[in-house]
């Protein structure tokens, strides 16, 4: 198998997930931390959420600790940020790794998939972004500076496909 659906990760109440309960759904898989220059990203996340889940559509958070301890909170207290600080209504998987040997494997397959400038596997910094089709192919990897907003037409094309 050859996409996303042969994973599995741990949802943030400690229930592992098949991301094939995701399958035929647009998704946004993108690694959090709520002590970040771009955590105010949560309000584009949550407004891509809003605007598109009724087309199937759904962002993944995948909190990471790995860049400058801004995600130093354990799973509870992440949501608890997430859902009172930024209205979080997509799902919030358990910490995990992004790099590294102790990466999750669904991070490996999403940098494999997606490289980054120069063919770079490393993700650099939080909120990295990794736009999927609704077959579990990886379309596209988005840069911690590239805003929610400015993936909507990439997502309504893979909406409307």
């Amino acid at each position: 198998m050859n996409n996303i659906y042969q994973f599995a990760a741990k949802h943030n109440n400690g229930h592992a997930l098949s991301m094939d309960i995701y399958h035929g759904k647009v998704l946004l898989i993108v690694n959090t931390a709520s002590k970040c220059g771009f955590t105010p990203q949560y309000n584009g996340l949550q407004a891509l959420q809003d605007t598109y889940a009724k087309q199937g559509f759904e962002v993944l958070g995948f909190p990471c600790d790995q860049f400058g301890h801004q995600e130093p909170g354990n799973d509870k207290e992440i949501e608890q940020f997430c859902t009172t600080r930024f209205s979080v209504s997509f799902p919030l998987f358990a910490k995990v790794e992004v790099n590294g040997i102790n990466a999750h494997p669904l991070f490996m397959y999403l940098k494999k998939h997606a490289p980054g400038i120069f063919g770079s596997t490393r993700i650099k910094w939080n909120f990295t972004k990794f736009l999927v089709d609704s077959h579990g192919n990886v379309v596209k990897r988005y840069s911690p500076k590239t805003k929610p907003e400015q993936i909507k037409k990439d997502i309504e094309a893979l909406l409307s496909a």
